[in-house]
Parts: structure tokens; C-alpha cells; sequence
């Protein structure tokens, strides 16, 4: 079990907030701390733990290991990259779970996505929107999808800026196999939970924009992980992604996970 973070040259390894689960026991007492948390937090908010889905997220989680998730109860599992997903789609046939692409998606994966994905959470452009919309046709199936919205403001990040969002969801009707449930963001990276909080604050906002219009469908917020998934569901996440606080953390470089212009943002926080 790899439970610590590498230091510079001449430090100590300092530990990991986030022990490695290898265990089924193990699997079960995170999710109920991190579900306890949740509870707290949406109290704080007047709201219950019920109101908040947790989306367990297993990028590079080997599948013996996702074997154990789903023994302690996990039904369906997060995936950024549409390639690994589909293998443990693949290789796990047998086991009952839905699979969620949470990733930025080029359009020349759009056909895989759509022959396996239960949900999709990064829908920035009308690209892939429509690209999505020919698969699934093709295929005989809907999506439930979430748009991704830039609420930081920064170049590194994927999704929508605000202001083009009510432009964007008034042509999604156009494509028919797509059902719009909600939002999505990733926070700015930082310890000022002051600055984190106005990612998921203005995300709720536009929402509730859009609500006005009609165009968010249940107005889900997929909002928050692991290291501020708390703050997001006091300004009102109906879905955290959650990674390593259920799973343990990540020994691979960032670069593993995200294209270089990303990194260094909190997608490396899931």
C-alpha cells in the first residue's frame, strides 16, 4: 500500500490524506465517511445527504481493486478517459454497474461512448453534441448528459464560458438522443475556499438561469471532489465525484490523466 506523496530531495515522505482502499472492509468505511461528511455538510445547507449522489471515480483503479468497490456497494463508477473506461467495461461483463464519462471527449470517440456510457458529463461543443446524437441514433439509445461550464475563468480549463450557456443549451433539442440533466464544473485549484466556493455558487446561478428557460431538464449540479466536495454541496451539488478520498491516492503523473494545457487544475483532485 502506497501511502505517501513523493517530497523533494532530502525530505521526509509526508503522508497521504488518502490511504489506498484494498479492501472490501476498506471500501465500506470510506464510503460511509465520506457519505457521513456529505450528510453534515448538506445539513449545514438545510438540505439531507439523500438530496447529493456520490460518484465514485475510478481513473486508473485497477479492476481487482473495482471488484472490491462494487462488493461495498458501488453501482456506478466515473471514467476520464474513454479508453480505459471501455476496457473495464469490457472486462467487467459480469459485474452490475453503470459507467460515467466525465472526461473532455474528442468527437472520434464519440461512437464508443455512445455504445457504452450510462452518463456523460462533459459536453462543451456542438461538435460532440452532434457527433453523440449520430451514435446513439444509429445505435437505438438516449444519454443523459451534463453540460460543463468554465465558472473559473481559466484558459487551462475545459467547458463553456458562462455567458454562452443559455445559446448552447436552446440548441440541444436539436438532437434528440441526448437528455440534458443538468451542470457540471471543476473548481479552481486553491486553499481559498472563497474562491472555490464562487465556481459552485455561479454554477447554481446558471442553473437556475436556465431553469427559467426550461433548458437544464432536472437541473442537476455535478459539482465538487474530493478535496472540496463539502463546500459544493453547501452551495447546493446534487453530484459529487469523488476519487481518491474513496479509492486511495494516485501514484501516476498528471500527465496521465489530462493534456498538458490542463494540468494543473483541479481535475487532478478527483
Amino acid at each position: 500500500m502506497n501511502d505517501s506523496f513523493p517530497a523533494p530531495k532530502g525530505q521526509a515522505q509526508r503522508p497521504s490524506p488518502y490511504p489506498t482502499a484494498e479492501s472490501v472492509a476498506d471500501f465500506v468505511r470510506n464510503l460511509d465517511a465520506v457519505r457521513s461528511r456529505i450528510a453534515v455538510a448538506a445539513e449545514r445547507a438545510g438540505r439531507t445527504g439523500e438530496d447529493v449522489r456520490l460518484l465514485p471515480v475510478s481513473k486508473t483503479v485497477p479492476e481487482e481493486r473495482l471488484r472490491l468497490a462494487v462488493a461495498a456497494g458501488c453501482r456506478t463508477l466515473g471514467e476520464n478517459k474513454v479508453q480505459e473506461a471501455m476496457r473495464k467495461w469490457r472486462n467487467l461483463p459480469e459485474l452490475d454497474l453503470t459507467w460515467s464519462v466525465i472526461g473532455h471527449l474528442q468527437t472520434n470517440k464519440a461512437r464508443d461512448v455512445a455504445a457504452f456510457a450510462g452518463e456523460f458529463q462533459a459536453l462543451d461543443s456542438l461538435r460532440v453534441a452532434e457527433a453523440l446524437d449520430r451514435r446513439l441514433q444509429a445505435a437505438g439509445r438516449g444519454l443523459d448528459v451534463y453540460v460543463q461550464v468554465n465558472t473559473s475563468a481559466e484558459d487551462s480549463k475545459y467547458g463553456l464560458p458562462p455567458q454562452e450557456l443559455i445559446g448552447f443549451l436552446r440548441r440541444l433539442p436539436n438532437y434528440g438522443a441526448l437528455r440534458v440533466r443538468g451542470l457540471m464544473t471543476l473548481a479552481v485549484l486553491t486553499t481559498d475556499s472563497r474562491r472555490v466556493r464562487s465556481c459552485f455558487s455561479l454554477l447554481r446561478e446558471l442553473r437556475d438561469r436556465g431553469r427559467e428557460h426550461g433548458l437544464v431538464g432536472t437541473g442537476e449540479l455535478s459539482m465538487g471532489m474530493s478535496g472540496d466536495y463539502e463546500i459544493a454541496v453547501e452551495e447546493g451539488a446534487t453530484v459529487v465525484r469523488v476519487g481518491q478520498a474513496l479509492f486511495g491516492a494516485r501514484s501516476l503523473p498528471d500527465s496521465h490523466f489530462w493534456p498538458a494545457t490542463v494540468t494543473g487544475t483541479t481535475q487532478e483532485a478527483l
